[in-house]
């Protein structure tokens, strides 16, 4: 949810919305709040936002016979596809159903100032008159999210995260919620989990404040989700610690390497074993608790719904940058063309120094001369790109020329459609290969039955890729979104105290 520009999968067979039950428990000093994940829908939203260390000093592991020490959510899991849990604001407490998010930094929740939105009309709104806690702020905010917009202006009050309750908090008042994405959530509103730097308004984080005021001992909070919808329980949020039943062995940990989405650097991606080389040189990656699905570069992307057999959209530019020049590529790749250079060489984009950019458009007339002449127009740089990524690959494999241009074709019918997403035959899980990604120098698997999304049982059962296509530009970008999926699979440690990301196998 916390990445601003982070592509969407919509208009899909199914959706994954967030629905959230919530029931709250004391067990020596813990405290447990029900969350659930909703049915699927018609439609999917999904927040579309190594080289690391291994830290040999990980957090203690939280043992739920301590007393004082942590606040647990628990949660609730349907279809595997998103988790939340409920908080309340106000006293006495108004409730409100919310998505914990480590992808943004600010909570918000609907105003009863919010007249004309719809979404605002469908879920509980905080009425501030009802607060003997509220203080006035009055400072304006506006979010921009993959999937929507919110805007509003500050308040004050206290925030309750199950039996923590979190003085004079700083939260943003909902007034306008547009557009169709919050009107068919059942959630209520988020409840930022990232760092300061990327809160709207530099209000402090839930979690900062949680710190400050002393109701967590340690700086550190864990996520355990269940990929087993058929549990009752759907998953483990701890702050304060990490729960020892709920993972395996040990965390590899990874140093944050830029503070506000929790980033870090990822090494390469292997697919059915074998290396891509896409990120051997290094590309930065996000722990995100806000995204269902697992969202890298569009020409990774498409490499693996190539290897899983994924339906997306046919690209004609990359037909179009195949048929012209791929034979070309070909020959540059083999006489040891730097590849980074390629595509300026043959002039479809401009080097700058580090990489190949569209050399964007002089004027209207030189845009269109361009389209005339090559089919290609500005679009062609990426495609280019995308091209020599793809036969350096083949060739590192010792393929023919023939085969990997027939290869270089088919994977332009695999890139994702527009909007990122692609579905599977759900007959042919056992075949697919699995995908891996490489952190603090260990490999990570996910098998097949962990990377698809299935809906529905027999003949009616579709199957949904757990990978979608997101293009962020250097310096910021490559950038890989790790999701549910990746979470799902790997218990995820977030330290805030050490400014480090550490995954262990989830138990």
């Amino acid at each position: 949810m916390g990445i601003y520009t982070r592509t969407v999968a919509v208009s899909l067979v199914v959706t994954f919305l967030l629905f959230f039950s919530a029931s709250a428990e004391r067990n020596d000093g813990t405290v447990r709040v029900g969350l659930k994940k909703l049915k699927s829908d018609p439609q999917i939203h999904l927040s579309a936002r190594a080289f690391g260390s291994h830290e040999e000093n990980p957090p203690r592991a939280y043992n739920l016979g301590d007393s004082g020490d942590a606040d647990i959510v628990t949660l609730k899991n349907y279809l595997d596809a998103q988790y939340y849990g409920e908080i309340a604001i106000g006293t006495p407490p108004q409730k409100f159903t919310v998505v914990f998010d480590t992808g943004s930094s600010n909570l918000w929740v609907p105003s009863s100032k919010c007249y004309f939105s719809i979404a605002c009309l469908l879920h509980p709104k905080y009425k501030s008159s009802r607060s003997s806690t509220y203080e006035k702020n009055g400072k304006s905010a506006a979010i921009h999210y993959g999937t929507g917009a919110i805007a509003g202006f500050f308040s004050n009050d206290a925030v309750t995260v199950g039996d923590l309750v979190v003085k004079d908090q700083e939260f943003i008042e909902a007034t306008k919620e547009p557009g169709l994405t919050f009107v068919v959530a059942k959630f209520d509103g988020i409840l930022g989990l990232g760092f300061q730097e990327i809160s709207v308004g530099n209000a402090a984080p839930v979690w900062y404040n949680m710190l400050k005021q002393g109701l967590i001992k340690e700086p550190v909070f864990s996520f355990w989700l269940n990929r087993n919808a058929e549990d009752e329980e759907g998953g483990e949020l701890v702050f304060g610690g990490v729960d020892p039943k709920h993972f395996k062995g040990q965390h590899t940990y990874v140093p944050v390497t830029q503070k506000g989405y929790w980033q870090f650097d990822m090494g390469d991606v292997l697919i059915g074993g074998a290396p891509t080389g896409y990120c051997e040189s290094g590309c930065s990656a996000i722990a995100d608790s806000g995204t269902s699905l697992l969202a890298g570069p569009t020409t990774i992307i498409t490499m693996i719904n190539h290897a899983i057999g994924a339906s997306g959209v046919a690209s004609q530019q990359c037909k179009t940058v195949v048929d012209q020049y791929g034979q070309t590529i070909l020959d540059l790749l083999l006489s040891e063309t730097q590849p980074k250079k390629i595509c300026s060489q043959i002039g479809l984009c401009t080097f700058d120094g580090k990489r190949g950019v569209s050399m964007g458009i002089e004027s209207v007339v030189d845009k269109e001369n361009a389209k005339l002449s090559n089919g290609v127009g500005d679009a062609g740089c990426s495609a280019c790109e995308m091209a020599v990524v793809w036969i350096q690959s083949q060739l590192r494999q010792n393929m023919t020329q023939e085969r990997i241009l027939d290869y270089v074709n088919e994977l332009c019918e695999r890139i994702p459609s527009p909007m990122g997403e692609s579905a599977v035959d759900c007959a042919q899980l056992s075949t697919m290969p699995t995908v891996s990604l490489t952190i603090g120098g260990k490999v990570f698997d996910l098998a097949p039955h962990e990377y698809i999304l299935k809906v529905g049982e027999g003949a009616a059962a579709q199957c949904i890729s757990g990978f979608i296509a997101l293009d962020v530009a250097p310096p910021r970008g490559p950038l890989w979104i790790l999701g549910d999926v990746f979470m799902g699979k790997y218990h995820t440690v977030f330290d805030f105290g050490k400014a480090q990301v550490g995954f262990a196998e989830a138990a």
